[in-house]
């Protein structure tokens, strides 16, 4: 069972989640904070928004004494939702037949623990987009008053982005993250259902967070343990977080309020590995691999900009719909415009003409206009063929279906790193388009926007 959430986009709410924090495995990122003693040890309540990154097992929040006295609650490698706590020989240890599947998709996960309720069954409840899940591959439920390893032990730091003991670390975006300490909340007081949509939408939390709990906004891009800190508790309790591996190019506006477009994790072609919040594509072979956009237009004009990782390496358009993409990847039967490394454009896998070349470090703008049926490319800012646009349509009739960005090896191991408005590279000057989206290198040009979903509202 998968949940599929979509493009989250909760304007009509009137909350706004405006930040996000996107978190890479490989990094070993980490917020921790050794806790004063707490009041209640059998309940909590842990709200967060989530984007996946990996299909790997990762946690969203921890404590580890040792092998028998630990406590975490995380997702597993095929999506399915996971909540601990081993107490020497007993323990609980709960995993959801239900998996989250989308990355594309902002996901509402709230674990709610009461060891005090007579019955077994709901001492441990996990929600996801505001649904229960009730089905478990495993299923042993905490016993009556059990003790959490989250809050009984002191003495040990409490851990986010990570699981006991620092094995799973977390990748994907996260916003809105709110652990309440002594209290069992449903995911009511954190999201509701828009009237309009039936979307499941963030709202504000107003209520407390317990002796030791926290909010965690993203707004902040420093790496100290205090309010202008990444860790930075802004739920009054200043319970600010100590941060490992984690820095200000981690903090982005991709969010549940505004989702943007990223490569797709699920849909690629062969071997290639997707990280980086999936926005690092990088070959994994010299045999051919290729990546497209988890978000394919079918009109409006969009932009993109991609940093070339290494010096040889494919970029382009390609429409969706007429052959899967995980099976063919960017051939003649998928209509395609390709800027090569070497300088050739490609239509259809045909030669259209031969344009600047680029190399390691260059930024290739993609300015895709699906109104006229057209596409730009621009190198370091500057557009390339005079500025005149290829045609999408030369060699076949566009079948309305959409376009996605792509890439693709070029030769040997290639890297590329896209920026859809929230760059995973550093920029230099900081540029965002008319509606005030997005963060990128060069000027986005008049008439065109970052690929996210308040601008697909407008104009997608």
């Amino acid at each position: 069972m998968s949940f599929l959430l979509g493009s989250a986009n909760s304007a009509r709410g009137g909350y706004e989640v405006s930040n996000s924090i996107r978190v890479e495995r490989s990094d070993s990122p980490k917020l921790s904070k050794t806790q004063g003693t707490y009041t209640n040890t059998t309940n909590m309540t842990l709200s967060l928004w989530y984007k996946i990154g990996a299909e790997v097992d990762m946690g969203f929040l921890s404590k580890f004494v040792d092998s028998e006295n630990r406590f975490h609650l995380r997702i597993m490698a095929a999506g399915h939702l996971l909540g601990y706590n081993n107490i020497a020989s007993t323990q609980f240890y709960k995993t959801t037949t239900a998996a989250l599947r989308d990355p594309s998709a902002w996901y509402h996960i709230v674990f709610a623990i009461d060891t005090t309720d007579a019955t077994a069954a709901v001492r441990y409840k996990v929600y996801v987009n505001g649904t229960r899940l009730t089905d478990f591959v495993n299923d042993q439920n905490p016993a009556e008053n059990e003790a959490l390893k989250l809050s009984s032990v002191t003495n040990q730091p409490i851990k986010v982005f990570c699981s006991n003991d620092e094995d799973a670390y977390l990748s994907g975006y996260v916003a809105d993250y709110n652990y309440i300490d002594g209290t069992t909340l449903d995911p009511t007081y954190f999201a509701e259902t828009d009237a309009d949509t039936g979307i499941w939408i963030p709202k504000s939390y107003t209520g407390g967070h317990g002796t030791n709990g926290f909010k965690l906004e993203f707004k902040q891009t420093g790496t100290s343990a205090n309010a202008s800190g990444i860790g930075a508790d802004t739920s009054g309790n200043d319970h600010h977080l100590t941060v490992a591996n984690l820095a200000a190019i981690d903090i982005n506006t991709d969010t549940p309020t505004n989702n943007f477009a990223t490569l797709n994790l699920i849909s690629k072609f062969l071997a290639c590995l997707i990280t980086e919040g999936n926005l690092l594509y990088d070959s994994n072979s010299t045999g051919g691999s290729a990546a497209v956009s988890n978000i394919a237009p079918a009109k409006g004009k969009w932009y993109v900009e991609v940093l070339a990782v290494t010096s040889t390496i494919h970029i382009g358009v390609s429409e969706v719909g007429l052959i899967n993409f995980n099976e063919k990847g960017q051939g003649a039967s998928r209509p395609n415009i390709n800027y090569a490394y070497g300088g050739g454009v490609s239509i259809d896998e045909g030669t259209a003409d031969s344009e600047a070349s680029y190399d390691a470090d260059d930024i290739i703008g993609i300015l895709l206009n699906l109104d006229d049926g057209e596409v730009i490319f621009q190198k370091n800012g500057t557009s390339v063929n005079s500025g005149t646009a290829y045609n999408l349509h030369a060699n076949t009739t566009h079948g309305n279906t959409g376009f996605s960005v792509q890439t693709a090896t070029g030769s040997g191991n290639t890297k590329a790193s896209f920026n859809f408005g929230n760059p995973a590279f550093a920029i230099s000057s900081g540029n965002a388009d008319a509606n005030g989206y997005g963060n990128f290198e060069y000027a986005v040009p008049s008439g065109y926007y970052a690929l996210c979903t308040k601008n697909l509202a407008e104009y997608g």
